[in-house]
């Protein structure tokens, strides 16, 4: 890649993409569920507002929603894609194959992750535990990565590019179309999804701190 790939995951996790800790952090744990996910029920999970909610949801413009406006869908997505997340019992899914490793940290709880590259790459099985990582099918899998100068939609610029590959030779034909992305060993891509996980669990408490009622003055900007 032309820049760090630790440059990209500090990008993410510290909200460059519009998503406010404390708001996506009550979120995933209400998605885990398996649910459809309520306003107000995200309100009461917060401590805040419904209109700040929903200011807060437009800047988030990937959010997915059924037809009677409930969220279905943030990163961690009960709509089917390439990339299977089984936790807590709940068969669910997510965005990219980063997000299945980051989602263990932030949800404190073990996960299984069942991934292919589109319809012809070979699966990838990944289980995931408070110790880390700890089984990989085929153990040459790896994990790609781009670094797109704009993430104001960040499930088309960086998670639609972010795939599970069997080896890195199945994934050549990837790099050959995306000559600025790199690939790495998925052990490697935990790390980088833990450091991310353990940023982003700080600004919630952060955030959390100067929510307006805890004695601290919130930030209006």
């Amino acid at each position: 890649m032309t820049n760090d790939i630790s440059h990209v995951t500090e990008r993410l996790a510290t909200g460059e993409t519009g998503m406010q800790p404390w708001l996506w952090l009550p979120l995933m744990k209400l998605l885990a569920l398996g649910d459809p996910v309520d306003i107000t029920d995200l309100a009461a999970a917060t401590g805040r507002p419904v209109e700040e909610i929903r200011a807060a949801l437009e800047a988030m413009a990937d959010t997915e929603y059924d037809g009677s406006g409930r969220i279905v869908g943030q990163g961690l997505t009960q709509r089917p894609t390439q990339h299977r997340f089984e936790v807590g019992g709940e068969q669910l899914y997510t965005w990219c194959a980063l997000d299945t490793l980051i989602f263990p940290t932030l949800l404190a709880a073990p996960a299984r992750i069942e991934s292919a590259y589109k319809s012809t790459g070979t699966p990838v099985r990944v289980r995931v535990d408070s110790s880390g990582v700890t089984s990989v099918e085929p153990a040459t899998a790896v994990v790609s990565l781009v670094n797109p100068e704009d993430m104001s939609s960040v499930r088309s610029s960086f998670c639609n590019q972010v795939h599970f590959f069997a080896s890195p030779e199945e994934a050549e034909p990837w790099l050959e179309n995306h000559p600025d992305g790199t690939v790495i060993p998925v052990d490697e891509a935990y790390r980088l999804a833990s450091t991310m996980a353990d940023q982003m669990l700080a600004g919630t408490t952060s955030q959390n701190r100067e929510k307006p009622g805890n004695g601290a003055q919130s930030c209006s900007c």
